[in-house]
């Protein structure tokens, strides 16, 4: 009875020391660098690398872009705002003659009609440049 377990458990150390060594040499084939996961896993790594890099360097860039648009903004914004203190003053002038405006006892000549700018032009002077549209009407 001792022999037969004896030959059993030889049996069993055999049978496990070849399926250790089957998986050993699976395991190596999978962490091989050169074909296997390994060699995949790296690859991937050092393409995560690259575009952590990359990203760090988009952002610092539209931070940038982010900054100078901000300022280019502001500076549209106050010019616009003179141009309409312009235009506004602009509509503050008397019409006519300026140098003619009590110089002289007679009346002014009468202008015709056509000389007059029509109501629709008038209209469309009050509304400024940026908010007109290429046809020349206001939005």
């Amino acid at each position: 009875m001792e022999l037969i377990a004896d030959i059993l458990l030889v049996a069993g150390a055999l049978g496990a020391a070849f399926y250790c060594s089957v998986l050993a040499r699976r395991l190596s084939r999978f962490n091989d660098l050169e074909g296997g996961m390994g060699g995949a896993v790296a690859v991937l790594s050092k393409q995560v690398d690259d575009m952590t890099r990359a990203l760090d360097a988009a952002k610092e860039t539209a931070g940038h872009s982010a900054e100078s648009l901000n300022a280019l903004t502001e500076r549209a914004e106050s010019v616009a705002k003179r141009l309409e203190l312009l235009v506004a003053s602009m509509h503050d002038l008397p019409s006519g003659d300026p140098g003619a405006e009590g110089e002289s006892s007679e009346p002014a000549p009468a202008q015709p009609e056509a000389a007059a700018p029509p109501a629709e032009a008038r209209k469309r002077s009050t509304v400024p440049f940026f908010m007109r549209r290429p046809d020349g009407d206001a939005q």
